[in-house]
């Protein structure tokens, strides 16, 4: 596993990364519908199928495979209009990236749409929302109702022609407990003359409870708050919301349903990414992938005033092994081999070819090296001054005679290590054949230094003019002839 995660590539950390972010948008998005479950269940089908391939087992990982490729097809046939709904929404940036967490509608929004409702309407209504006393003592006079909360019930209770609509109710959670609730009057001589019954009422349990009492105004059609003895007017919905929750403990609830669903979504992320990251490294594992590269061997760190006279091998053969996805991309100049002069001396140096001269890229792990050893022989460079020769080849004409050779230059300057120069004489041409020669004539060829590793020194030429002159025997036993008879 170690190895694998040495081999990941930057291409392979966007890639999962990528994937794994798409299996955690599935979950946002999906969250709560029939299709997440499915899709749960198809991932569960997959890793089994990895399993089964991994263990060896053909005949099941075919079975699971063909069975997660029909799931996949019924996913799309059997919720394509939940589907649809996702896909339709024109908030992009929710589908991509955006976080929807759903809240329930709670007792708060429900009140708070009827109250404003019965203030338009200017239909009175005495809402109670006990605190932590038990108001069951103050109270004068209840009927049981136990029903749950909800637009229509308050608006079926509170209607002018019901026969409960003049007393209050009592809301507890999401349930309306008791209605035609009779409450004592407060007596406090500082309340505005303007104040009826309900307002009375509402103040009076407030002064001996900590139960929040919500009065609507049937003359005045305004909305109104008491608690603690003291009623104040509430104009703004959100603000009546704000203050109703505050008195249930529900903004604290809701903080904390928050922290719980940002703790699941990271605790999906890193699933998400564990499962990607899991499923990578079975690929990479199952599939691995040998392949061969000569590549070129690199000196640095030459000493001066030496220089590489001969070399075991001009090529290093390393096999590769990888992931055939990830090995069959890669270039041979992403390979490179580097031996390091710096402590060479003068002669054979032999060095072992080992990872840390090799340079891979990403994803792929050195399997072996040929040849493993390589010597490395170096001289010092030193200059000599030494005759040219022509090479010659072949046998000249019957009827000629060479009488003259001159070169040019007939000497040349000759660069190479040390130990080499002192076993040289002579620099040779390159095969000049006589055969072609049957008059006077002059010959370019090149000079051939050997071994390879000899230079010519700057400025030299690397070509020699060979002026030949020949004579054909007839003539020249005329001319012996008049010689001696002279």
């Amino acid at each position: 596993m170690y190895s694998q995660i040495y081999q990941l590539r930057w291409q392979d950390v966007i890639d999962i990364l990528f994937v794994s972010y798409l299996l955690f948008r599935f979950y946002v998005i999906f969250k709560g519908t029939h299709v997440l479950r499915v899709l749960i269940a198809i991932a569960l089908l997959f890793f089994l199928q990895r399993i089964a391939v991994l263990l060896g087992l053909v005949v099941t990982s075919w079975a699971i495979q063909g069975i997660t490729a029909a799931s996949a097809l019924l996913i799309i046939v059997l919720f394509t209009r939940e589907i649809r709904s996702v896909f339709q929404t024109r908030n992009l940036g929710l589908l991509l990236w955006g976080f929807h967490f759903k809240q329930k509608e709670t007792p708060c929004d429900i009140v708070a749409d009827v109250v404003f409702d019965f203030a338009k309407e200017r239909t009175g209504a005495l809402i109670i929302f006990p605190g932590k006393e038990d108001i069951r003592g103050v109270i004068q006079k209840s009927i049981k109702w136990d029903g749950k909360l909800s637009r229509e019930m308050l608006h079926t209770i509170f209607e002018k022609n019901s026969p409960v609509h003049d007393g209050a109710v009592i809301v507890q959670g999401d349930r309306i407990t008791d209605v035609s609730v009779i409450l004592p009057l407060s007596t406090n001589p500082n309340l505005p003359n303007y104040f009826g019954t309900r307002h009375r009422a509402a103040v009076g349990l407030t002064e001996v409870t900590d139960a929040l009492v919500v009065v609507v105004s049937e003359e005045r059609g305004v909305v109104s708050i008491s608690k603690g003895g003291e009623i104040t007017p509430v104009s703004q919905k959100d603000v009546f919301v704000q203050i109703l929750r505050k008195h249930l403990g529900l903004m604290e609830q809701e903080k904390e349903g928050l922290r719980k669903a940002r703790l699941e979504f990271a605790l999906v992320g890193l699933v998400s990414l564990g499962l990607i990251t899991g499923t990578w490294i079975s690929f990479t594992k199952g599939y691995d992938t040998v392949l061969a590269y000569n590549v070129p061997i690199e000196y640095t760190n030459r000493p001066p005033g030496l220089e590489i006279m001969e070399t075991s091998a001009s090529f290093v053969k390393v096999e590769l092994v990888g992931a055939g996805p990830v090995i069959r991309f890669i270039k041979p100049d992403q390979i490179s081999i580097r031996v390091d002069l710096s402590n060479a001396v003068s002669g054979k140096n032999t060095y072992t070819i080992t990872k840390d001269n090799i340079t891979l890229p990403p994803g792929v792990t050195l399997s072996k090296v040929t040849p493993q050893f390589l010597d490395v022989f170096l001289d010092e460079v030193v200059e000599k001054f030494l005759p040219v020769q022509v090479d010659w080849v072949g046998t000249i004409s019957k009827e000629l005679l060479v009488t003259k050779v001159d070169l040019d230059p007939s000497r040349v300057r000759v660069l190479g290590g040390k130990k080499v120069l002192e076993g040289i004489e002579t620099v040779y041409t390159e095969k000049v054949q006589v055969e072609m020669i049957n008059s006077d004539t002059i010959i370019t060829s090149r000079l051939v230094l050997t071994p390879a590793s000899l230079k010519l020194v700057p400025g030299q030429r690397e070509k020699v003019n060979i002026e030949v002159k020949v004579i054909s025997k007839e003539d020249w036993k005329e001319g012996v002839d008049t010689e001696e008879g002279g």
